[in-house]
């Protein structure tokens, strides 16, 4: 499980590059570098990191659940998701 810390980091990061989308786009299609280059670097999507919902996990991660594989196999034998069950054949 990821520090709190971290956890808290990311959804910051998540919440910048929303706020700054609209304008880095604009910027971008204008061609104005420099004034780009004055956006926090948080605002940037690069800098963004797939993370589990639930543990804050940074790898193994499932992009279509948003979890990480070891929280989706938990939740899939809890039945918590609907449609996916174990395999057996």
């Amino acid at each position: 499980m990821a520090k709190e810390s971290v956890k808290a980091r990311q959804r910051k990061r998540e919440a910048m590059v929303a706020k700054y989308a609209e304008k880095r786009a604009a910027l971008k299609a204008a061609g104005d570098y420099e004034t780009l280059d004055k956006l926090p670097k948080n605002a940037s999507p690069v800098r963004l990191h797939n993370r589990c919902q639930l543990s804050g996990r940074p790898r193994g991660y499932i992009r279509y659940f948003g979890v990480s594989r070891i929280k989706f196999r938990e939740m899939a034998l809890e039945g918590k998701i609907p449609g996916v069950r174990k395999a057996s054949w």
